[in-house]
Formats: C-alpha cells, structure tokens, sequence
C-alpha cells in the first residue's frame, strides 16, 4: 500500500469520534445519501419529455452502472483482494461494511451515475459529482474505504459512464434524440 495512502486515510479518519455531530453526517454521507441520488435520478429521468427521452436516460445510467459497479468492480475485486481498512488497522467503524475494499463500489456506482445526470443535466449533474466526492470522503471518513478505493472507483465510473454514452451516440441519433434549450450546448459537445 502507498504510503500516501495510510496517511491520508489517517488525516480523514482520525476526524471521527470526536463530536457526534459530525459523526452523524459522516454516516448519513456515507450510507444514505446514495438512496437520495438514486431516488433524484429517477426525477431526473420523469422530468424528461417525452417516453424517448425517459428511457433512454434511464438506459444511459443503469448501464453505466452496470458496467462499472456490477462487472469492472467485481472483476477487479474477484483478482485483487484488499482488506478494509478497519480490518487491517484493527477498529470499529461506524457502519457496517464487508468485502474487499478496493474499488469502492459506491464510487463506481455514483460517478457512472453522475457522469450520465451530467450529459442530460449539467446543473444536476454538477451537484451529483459534488455529492458523490462528499460521499467519498465520508466512506474514508467512517473507515470503511481507503483514500485510492475512492479515486479509482470513481475513475471507474467516469470511464464508465463515457464509454455507454459513447456507445450510445448511434442510438441517440437514431431514436432522434433533439436537446432541449436547458441541454442545446451538450449536444454540440458530446
């Protein structure tokens, strides 16, 4: 392991434990924030007009999720195994969590998430990649995950979450996919 990688996992952690305050949001950043995102994407995709649009929105991002949290990340985890860091160092923290702990799953998850709430909404998804870091850092925060599980699951997602829409680009023009003035700029760029 780096040493940069104790360091900095001892720097966020050793923060815990000292006020339950901060506890507190640590835990609800860590745990159950992403059922707020998921539940935001899914306003997201019925917010879209028209059935086209719902769809292939909810597509884009269950598949790079998909792809990143339910065949990357399991691959990596089945070849290289990396204890938590509460098992290593020998603490309890303050969720539960079991597993390898390289890539973070919830990093993957997010970030392919994210990076598909950016390309249908650059506002939101601005605020999914803001929350999703803050996500990060508290899973570090609570001892469940090391600083480089965290920017290697979310390196995964991002790669993730372009190579569907990437994919996609086919399909996209095919079922005639035309921006909406919130999103004319993406079309240009993406």
């Amino acid at each position: 392991m780096p040493f940069w990688n104790l360091s900095l996992f001892n720097v966020i952690h050793n923060l815990s434990g000292h006020s339950v305050f901060t506890d507190v949001l640590g835990i609800f950043f860590a745990e159950y924030l992403p059922y707020l995102l998921v539940i935001g994407f899914l306003v997201l995709v019925f917010r879209e007009s028209g059935a086209r649009r719902r769809f292939y929105l909810f597509a884009e991002g269950t598949l790079a999720v998909i792809l990143s949290r339910g065949i990357l990340t399991e691959g990596i985890r089945f070849f290289y195994k990396v204890a938590r860091p509460f098992v290593l160092l020998g603490f309890s923290p303050l969720i539960g969590e079991s597993g390898p702990s390289f890539p973070s799953g919830h990093m993957t998850w997010f970030f392919a998430l994210s990076l598909a709430v950016w390309y249908a909404n650059r506002k939101w998804g601005i605020w999914y990649f803001a929350l999703s870091a803050i996500m990060g850092v508290a899973r570090i925060y609570v001892g469940v995950h090391w600083p480089l599980d965290i920017v290697i699951g979310a390196l995964i997602g991002v790669i993730s979450g372009w190579f569907i829409h990437w994919l996609f680009r086919d399909v996209r023009t095919a079922l005639q996919l035309a921006p909406t003035k919130e999103n004319e700029s993406i079309a240009a760029t993406s």
